[in-house]
């Protein structure tokens, strides 16, 4: 299988030309999405090319900077999916993977023709792991190749990345005399992905840092990163690399991808907004769309987000236990680092046994059920019991608890579980 690549963050550091110390402006960091190749590609979230086309629309809304749109030799309707996205989505750039082929490269620069701007993106694995056991080639031939497939590419765009396969298990100097002679032969990007997640982010940091001090050349192409979420690292040593130095980092919506799955857009984003103190880089992201594209994913792929994914699962800004709703009634940052509305969630205080008062009595209040203290109390009660047999309370049944409270010699009415209310 080909390495997995997630959504491209570029940093551009702006300095004072009267000091070597970055100014206080935030560095700028483009988004490189590949959730229509690497997400795609992983089991479970094939997807037709109206559902690639739909979902580029929706990335290009979002605001990211690059959409792999896929790998054009993989099959046919991968390539007529680059294709439609390249002639209808102008924008972003489009970038295509290939392997280090000729004939994989020139299917990526066909899919890419009518692309306003285009990127051909060609990997092939560094580490002597790969070589022996999966290429059975040596160190020569696999140099050769990466400098032969991207003086290749440079003939249909000058836009050419290159990824080093496995590269944090690659042999630092191996992989650093690779790099070197990619960039001489044209490469503008260089990514070197953690394709197993086996990093940590320490590592990811400082194995940055070395490479491109020691690349004589580094400063002629963007750094990038590319991190699996084997450990569940992934975010945490993209951040890592961007502070390591790189100027780019892939990622995906909601995380999806090969195995575990890659570095997810929303957090990545969601980190380096909310702890701009730590992390003092931006994006183009519009992070109110968010919850949107992840929700259209989920549609396309028939493949939910798990209830407590961070930024975009159901139950992010959801709060049960009533020691938080309190909090949140009274003020939301006691349990909230950030407002649902920026990332474009709807924030909710869920009713079930856990609930306090003072939630069942907003939400009353919302429903426009001005209830008394005595009422309150009993509308409380009934709501803990009810959630002892369910995992909440909904609207509709709050309504009939409130009802036959006030109404206690009323037919007693059945909730949809069939518990009376």
């Amino acid at each position: 299988m080909p390495y997995c690549s997630l959504i491209i963050i570029t940093l551009t550091c702006t300095r004072d030309p009267a000091t070597t110390e970055p100014m206080s402006t935030p560095a700028r960091v483009t988004v490189f999405d590949t959730t229509l190749r690497d997400g795609e590609q992983a089991p479970g979230f094939s997807m037709d090319v109206a559902s690639k086309l739909a979902m580029a629309q929706a990335l290009d809304a979002l605001g990211v900077d690059i959409i792999e749109a896929g790998f054009p030799i993989a099959s046919p309707a991968d390539a007529d999916a680059v294709q439609q996205i390249a002639a209808s989505v102008r924008r972003p750039v489009i970038a295509a993977l290939a392997r280090t082929t000729r004939k994989d490269i020139e299917e990526a620069s066909h899919a890419l023709a009518d692309a306003d701007r285009a990127r051909i993106h060609t990997f092939l694995a560094t580490s002597d792991l790969h070589l022996a056991a999966k290429l059975r080639i040596s160190r020569e031939e696999c140099q050769q190749s990466a400098i032969d497939a991207v003086r290749f590419a440079r003939r249909f765009t000058d836009d050419v990345e290159f990824s080093a396969e496995d590269a944090t298990r690659s042999d630092p100097d191996f992989l650093c005399r690779v790099i070197e002679a990619v960039i001489a032969a044209g490469c503008t990007t260089v990514n070197l992905p953690d394709t197993v997640g086996y990093a940590t982010p320490d590592e990811m940091r400082d194995f940055f840092a070395t490479i491109i001090g020691r690349v004589p050349n580094a400063d002629k192409a963007v750094f990038s990163a590319h991190c699996h979420n084997d450990l569940g690292l992934a975010v945490a040593n993209s951040l890592a690399a961007i502070q390591g130095g790189v100027r780019q980092v892939e990622c995906t919506i909601n995380g999806i991808g090969e195995r575990a799955g890659n570095a997810s857009v929303e957090e990545i984003v969601m980190a380096l907004r909310v702890r701009s103190d730590r992390l003092p880089y931006t994006t183009a992201i519009q992070t109110t769309a968010l919850y949107e594209t992840s929700q259209l994913l989920t549609e396309l792929t028939s493949e939910p987000v798990q209830a407590n994914k961070a930024i975009v699962g159901r139950n992010a800004f959801a709060h049960e236990a009533g020691i938080h709703q309190d909090g949140m009634l009274k003020d939301p940052s006691t349990y909230e680092i950030m407002r649902p509305q920026d990332v474009g969630q709807p924030g909710r205080l869920v009713l079930g046994r856990h609930s306090g008062r003072h939630a069942v009595q907003q939400r009353c209040e919302t429903l426009g059920l001005h209830v008394t203290a005595a009422e309150l109390e009993q509308v409380y009660h009934t709501v803990i019991s009810l959630g002892e047999h369910r995992k909440g309370v909904g609207d509709g049944d709050l309504r009939r608890i409130v009802d036959r409270v006030r109404h206690p010699d009323a037919p007693v009415p059945l909730a949809p579980s069939g518990v009376r209310v």
